[in-house]
């Protein structure tokens, strides 16, 4: 009878996070990550098709925890400047929690096909809780794009806003 191991997916995805964070993106594979949790390499693929997969969901599961946080701060928030905050500071902090992937060129390229996709995703869900201040959808996508590239390209929030408060 095989055993039952108890929210295995949250176990492989925070093996997954520890190796990567200490050995790099490359050097994990389905393999290690299965010897870290005591499984067989066919238990990790009953759950994740492939290592990228594994990968973006842990990816997922965090964002997802940013989403909820942001639209919390704008469903409070009377003027743009704390929901533009907010945005900023989970952006710089996920990027920083997951640098070890975002800078590792073999995980560029694995997820290269999808960065497109996932990056039009991610700039409507930023956009969605600036829509109540703007006067229109493009105004709110321009502004959750200029928080993304900016935020990434180690921008001051002070520097970003002070160009962004002139488009409210």
């Amino acid at each position: 009878m095989p055993k039952i191991i108890k929210d295995l997916d949250i176990l492989l995805m925070e093996e997954a996070k520890k190796q990567i964070q200490e050995k790099g993106y490359g050097a994990v594979t389905i393999r290690s990550i299965a010897k870290g949790c005591g499984v067989g390499v066919g238990t990790v693929y009953n759950y994740f098709p492939s290592k990228e997969m594994l990968i973006a969901t842990y990816l997922l599961e965090d964002w997802k925890k940013c989403v909820d946080a942001i639209t919390c701060v704008a469903k409070c928030a009377e003027t743009p400047q704390p929901v533009l905050q907010s945005m900023y500071c989970r952006l710089v902090e996920f990027a920083d929690r997951h640098r070890s992937v975002f800078c590792d060129e073999t995980a560029t390229a694995g997820f290269a096909r999808a960065v497109g996709q996932y990056h039009t995703l991610l700039r409507s869900q930023l956009a969605q809780p600036l829509q109540k201040f703007c006067l229109g959808e493009f105004a709110a996508q321009f502004i959750a794009e200029s928080l993304l590239t900016w935020s990434m390209a180690g921008k001051a929030f002070d520097e970003i806003y002070e160009m962004l408060k002139k488009l409210f």
